[in-house]
């Protein structure tokens, strides 16, 4: 019998339903559940000691069970935080709660050794940090623009000055409001001029603007890589801002010292997948071309043209007999 994978993520989530739909195909047995859900919906016991070294136990939600012992690997995509479950309480009880349920529910899904993790979530918290991300692209041999980070607007001035066209992007998304909204800020040019000392609030990312032809989203499974280069109305600064339905998506290869570098990276993150936003100059087709602009270690992908075959590559690697087990 194939091994189980659980599917950690929110109820509504169309890149995770592709790959579960691909495990389907491949009889391979799928829990999918949210942790948020904790209480009713979503029980679990698990054990360690008495003889065992590692956790065992079971998990129970509203359709499905899973036996620990049967998990050979784990899709951890984008659950919901557990704030969310226990909004309706005090602050205290609130924040008391949902730490308990991500130290305890969350310490145990973290720790199944023998299991595959794509990708385990302290990984993916530790690659977030584009300061980090990008430092490690120049240690690889990519391209970056220069970047700096800073909260003092002389500082700013003087890169402006020194690079012409700056664009200002955000290190994180922006979060949901008080009433659950999401929003975004999108990369933008900015103007010197407008820099004052209420830059002093907070880090500002700013880097000088490259003259670029198009981006280039690859995508990268295991060993396999999938590229496709966006192009944008002419002017466009940040692609994904605006109609998505003027975007043009074709396959483009991706130079092999580039891919090489990919590789690297994730292996040198503890990642298995992530998806590289690359500014592209020229035809882009020699590795000059192209600019490294960050790593997604959960991004998305199920947009793209190719995010059937996207969507087999995962299900291939989290259906492998015998998961990560060693």
């Amino acid at each position: 019998m194939a091994h189980t994978v659980l599917v950690v993520t929110a109820l509504e989530d169309v890149t995770a339903d592709r790959v579960i739909e691909a495990l389907n195909e491949r009889d391979v047995p799928v829990v999918r559940f949210d942790p948020a859900d904790i209480g009713a919906e979503l029980a679990f016991g698990f054990r360690l000691g008495s003889g065992r070294s590692t956790w065992g136990g079971w998990l129970r939600t509203a359709s499905r069970d899973a036996d620990l012992g049967d998990v050979g690997a784990v899709y951890h995509r984008r659950p919901t935080p557990y704030t969310a479950r226990f909004r309706q309480l005090p602050q205290q009880q609130r924040d008391f709660a949902a730490a308990e349920a991500r130290h305890g529910l969350g310490g145990v899904l973290g720790s199944l050794h023998s299991a595959l993790y794509v990708n385990h979530p302290s990984a993916v918290a530790r690659a977030e940090f584009k300061p980090w991300q990008l430092q490690r692209f120049t240690e690889l041999g990519l391209r970056v623009p220069p970047t700096l980070v800073t909260n003092d607007d002389g500082a700013a001035r003087e890169f402006a000055e020194q690079h012409g066209h700056v664009v200002c992007k955000t290190f994180r998304g922006l979060p949901c409001d008080a009433d659950g909204r999401a929003g975004a800020i999108w990369t933008q040019r900015v103007d010197p001029g407008a820099f004052d000392d209420s830059l002093a609030v907070t880090a500002h990312l700013f880097q000088a603007e490259i003259p670029k032809t198009g981006d280039a989203r690859v995508t990268v499974v295991g060993r396999r890589v999938f590229a496709q280069r966006i192009t944008a109305p002419a002017g466009t600064v940040d692609w994904r801002r605006g109609d998505w339905n003027d975007l043009v998506h074709a396959p483009i290869a991706v130079p092999t010292v580039i891919e090489s570098a990919l590789h690297s990276y994730l292996g040198s993150s503890g990642l298995l997948f992530g998806c590289f936003d690359f500014a592209l100059t020229g035809a882009g087709d020699v590795p000059d071309d192209w600019w490294a602009i960050e790593c997604n270690p959960n991004g998305q992908w199920g947009w793209l043209p190719d995010a059937p075959a996207i969507a087999a590559a995962f299900a291939d690697i989290l259906s492998t007999e015998g998961g990560g087990r060693s």
